[in-house]
């Protein structure tokens, strides 16, 4: 699969419910070029179970994320009125409730597909019909774009495995770190920690001194 790292997020516009309660018919991620860094996730499918882990997860963090001129969008494959019916039912039984980022619609599946994050793939069976090669539905994918539009971080896990948004608030951390002071960030690196000037001094010098 051909990695988008360095590259221009794809574009796209679709159906969103956004505020946890109004659809809008051609949400974009272009409305945030100059002004906004994206965190653009993906996840399987409304009414699952680690499903809404992740999107609240997300909510309790958000604060942190605009903190720092951050986006967050989620995404998955279900139709706009099933993230609308999602986004109403309680936290205590399942749902999403309290979640004001956009919820983008991919009911097409060519989000996904352009992402590189589609589980399943497409073909002729037999007599012509098309049949799917594995799950129709989204990985864990996440993006991290920057103002420019361009994907600086991505990861992308299996159904079952969530994620971490601590992660992503530490590689937003780092991106934001290397754009300021033009430092590049070692392993395990957080924000108030030491980075390296990325030249063989400065690595030398971080290396000494650690």
């Amino acid at each position: 699969m051909r990695s988008l790292i360095g590259k221009s997020a794809p574009k796209f516009s679709a159906k969103a419910v956004i505020n946890g309660s109004e659809i809008v018919e051609n949400f974009s991620l272009e409305q945030y070029l100059g002004s906004k860094y994206v965190v653009l996730f993906f996840y399987p499918m409304d009414f699952t179970f680690v499903c809404p882990t992740e999107l609240h997860a997300f909510q309790e963090k958000l604060g942190e994320f605009e903190k720092r001129g951050v986006q967050i969008v989620g995404c998955s494959v279900d139709s706009e009125f099933s993230h609308l019916a999602w986004l109403n039912q309680p936290k205590s039984s399942g749902g999403i409730k309290g979640v004001t980022y956009p919820v983008v619609s991919d009911f097409s599946k060519s989000i996904s597909e352009n992402y590189g994050v589609l589980a399943g793939s497409y073909k002729p069976g037999e007599n012509g019909v098309w049949e799917c090669d594995g799950e129709p539905v989204a990985y864990r994918g996440l993006f991290l774009i920057d103002k420019n539009g361009v994907v600086r971080h991505l990861v992308i896990n299996d159904l079952p495995l969530g994620r971490s948004v601590d992660e992503v608030l530490r590689m937003v951390d780092a991106l934001q770190h290397f754009e300021e002071y033009g430092e590049v960030c070692p392993a395990d690196w957080s924000k108030g920690k030491d980075a390296m000037k990325a030249d063989g001094e400065g690595v030398s010098k971080y290396l000494s001194s650690h």
